[in-house]
This record gives structure tokens, C-alpha cells and sequence, in this order.
């Protein structure tokens, strides 16, 4: 009897483990890589919006970077990774967010957009070229200068968070 139960949970514990390793390896992240996969690439993201912020591209670029190497146990590489995004940013705009009751605005927004394609060497089916948009709302009493550091910083990770999600978390 003891026997049987052993070969049951045995044949089951194999079972999961095959089906597990069978979709990829998974983090504690809910990253999901393909097992072949060794390295990633994030090619520069030039910022080609109306509206140029000198520092964006640089901090949007290291910021996508910096997800990948503490998210995955990806290699970096210069270009051909077998994990590769390349793209641009598309949009910088700034406009009111809500009107007062005397038609001013009570708030402004930041909107940062970024066009991106990602390219999954062992996986082509999730493959996808999209653009990302996420904004920030801030006090009209202030100028987009004296927030400008802060709003990129937020801007930045949340448009991270949903490329990482996009490309690797596949729920």
C-alpha cells in the first residue's frame, strides 16, 4: 500500500515538474523565459517626440536595462540578444488634467509615450511592436520643471513595469 502511494506521488511530483520546465523557466518575478534563452539586448530608445527632454532617452534606455538584469538571470549583450527590444519615444506632452471652476487648470498632465518592438528569438508568437503610454498629474500652481524629475522617475517605471510584463509575463 505504502509502495503504490510512493509510486503516485512520485509519478505525480514528475509529471509537474516535466510540465513545468516543458513552458520555460519562472521566477519569483512571474517572469516566464524560454530555457534556451541566455541573453537580452535593449537597444537605445532615441527620443523622436514633438517635445525632446534632453536626459529621457538615456534614463528610459538604462531604466529597461536595469528591470531585465535584476528581473531575469539574463546576460546583457550590446544587440542580438535572444531576448531583444529596440524602439523610440513618441510622445512628450504636457496639458491640463482638470479645469477649476473658473477655467483653469487645476491640474496638468505628463504623458510619456514609447513605441516598442520586442523580438523573442525561441518564442516568434510573442513577438509584438506596440506603443506604451503612461502619464502623471501634477498641481498647475507648479511648472512642469519643478516636477519634471520626479514625473519622469514615476513615468518611467510604470511604462518599465508594463513592457517587462508584456514581454516576458505571460499570464
Amino acid at each position: 500500500m505504502h509502495y503504490r502511494l510512493f509510486l503516485i506521488r512520485m509519478t505525480l511530483s514528475l509529471a509537474l515538474l516535466a510540465g513545468a520546465s516543458a513552458c520555460g523557466i519562472y521566477s519569483f518575478t512571474g517572469a516566464s523565459i524560454p530555457v534556451e534563452a541566455s541573453t537580452f539586448s535593449v537597444s537605445y530608445f532615441p527620443n523622436n517626440a514633438q517635445l525632446v527632454q534632453p536626459t529621457l532617452s538615456q534614463r528610459f534606455t538604462e531604466a529597461l536595462q536595469d528591470k531585465f538584469l535584476k528581473q531575469t538571470n539574463l546576460r546583457m549583450v550590446d544587440t542580438g540578444g535572444d531576448l531583444h527590444l529596440e524602439g523610440s519615444i513618441t510622445g512628450y506632452t504636457t496639458a491640463p488634467a482638470a479645469i477649476s471652476g473658473n477655467d483653469q487648470a487645476a491640474l496638468n498632465r505628463l504623458t510619456i509615450t514609447v513605441r516598442v518592438v520586442f523580438i523573442n528569438e525561441f518564442e516568434p508568437d510573442n513577438d509584438f511592436e506596440r506603443s506604451f503610454s503612461r502619464y502623471w498629474d501634477y498641481p498647475s500652481n507648479l511648472s512642469l520643471s519643478q516636477v519634471e524629475d520626479e514625473a519622469i522617475t514615476v513615468i518611467t517605471e510604470a511604462l518599465v513595469e508594463d513592457i517587462f510584463n508584456q514581454a516576458v509575463v505571460n499570464w
